[in-house]
């Protein structure tokens, strides 16, 4: 599947999902790099109109998990198994906020991503987060997905 092909299909796929809900849009996908944005808006901010550390690492855990189901195999699946963020800078009601995740690990059963989250508007470093993935069989996930 080309890059532009999986980046449309990852949009459709977060109809009805917390992505959807959060206003997550992938924009951006290769085989060592994702990008996707998210708006500043009242789904996404604590009660003072800024940008809500939860809702950073969930787009933050979205994007790694993401670029690692585009790294596995047909017969793998990607869990999220650990999340380590730091937040910088706050960003305010009314921004949009840019992840940008970077593979740093590609073995055969973890991916360790690196997300750096961006103001559009300001193009400051908000969050940066650790994400790594458990590669696992299909067969051995039990929710099947």
């Amino acid at each position: 599947m080309k890059h532009e092909q999986f980046v449309s299909a990852l949009n459709q796929q977060s109809q009805g999902t917390l992505m959807q809900s959060l206003g997550i849009v992938f924009t951006k996908a290769d085989e060592n790099c994702l990008h996707a944005t998210m708006p500043v808006d009242a789904r996404t901010c604590q009660p003072f109109g800024k940008l809500h550390g939860g809702a950073t690492i969930a787009l933050a855990e979205t994007i790694a998990g993401a670029g690692s189901l585009l790294l596995c195999a047909k017969d793998a699946r990607c869990v999220g198994m650990q999340v380590s963020a730091s937040h910088m800078h706050s960003a305010s009601m009314g921004e949009t906020v840019e992840a940008r995740a970077t593979l740093l690990h590609k073995g055969k059963s973890s991916h360790v991503w690196n997300v750096d989250v961006y103001s559009l508007q300001t193009d400051k470093l908000i969050s940066s987060v650790r994400v790594t993935n458990a590669i696992i069989p299909s067969k051995a996930v039990p929710y099947g997905g």
